[in-house]
């Protein structure tokens, strides 16, 4: 038992049985204040800085662990440019899908059209004079924006443009174009109907 008279060190002062040190022991310091944390701390500052030296210099020192940035960013880089590359295909694809979508909704407008066509020019063969102002306004429209009349009179007879309905006999082997019964038509340079077509030989 402690003599009270006796004088008491405060650096060993003792109350309730505990020690009241100004500085605990290392082993016995708070979970944040160990020394540890300082460490481990400058080690990733160090391990950012090193990186960043890496990546400004463009060098290939490998990284902890055996693993090579510069490889690594190589490897994402054509990564990159192989994903670029892809999407500006697609997007090259899309554009004349797109485009062609159109021309063929076009062109299925302007062969429903024909009928019409046909029908007006047959008003006006035979004397309807009010119909002409129709028949030209919707002629120069359609021939505005691509459709071409055939003009096949006399020419060979090709399958690929003519619809042989009649036939003659002809001087000679060769097979022509000797009447126009209906009227044929390009759209943009490509067959939209064939001509309907009396053939001669």
């Amino acid at each position: 038992m402690s003599n009270p008279h006796e004088p008491v060190d405060d650096d060993d002062a003792i109350v309730d049985g505990e020690l009241l040190d100004d500085e605990l022991p290392d082993d016995e310091l708070p979970d944040d204040e160990s020394p540890d944390d300082d460490l481990v701390a400058a080690i990733e500052e160090a391990m950012v800085i090193d990186d960043a030296d890496l990546l400004a210099s463009g060098g290939s020192t490998p990284r902890p662990g055996g693993s090579d940035l510069a490889a690594e960013l190589a490897d994402y880089r054509d990564a990159l440019l192989r994903v670029k590359a892809d999407f500006d295909n697609y997007k090259k694809r899309e554009a004349k899908q797109q485009t062609e979508r159109v021309a063929r909704a076009a062109e299925g407008l302007v062969a429903q059209l024909l009928p019409v066509l046909d029908a007006c020019e047959a008003a006006v063969a035979q004397g309807a004079a009010e119909v002409e102002p129709i028949l030209k306004s919707l002629r120069d429209t359609l021939v505005k924006e691509g459709l071409e009349a055939m003009d096949d009179l006399e020419a060979p007879f090709d399958p690929a443009r003519h619809e042989a309905v009649m036939h003659e006999d002809g001087d000679d082997g060769e097979q022509l174009v000797s009447a126009l019964l209906r009227s044929g038509y390009l759209w943009k340079g490509r067959v939209i109907r064939p001509a309907m077509v009396k053939v001669r030989g």
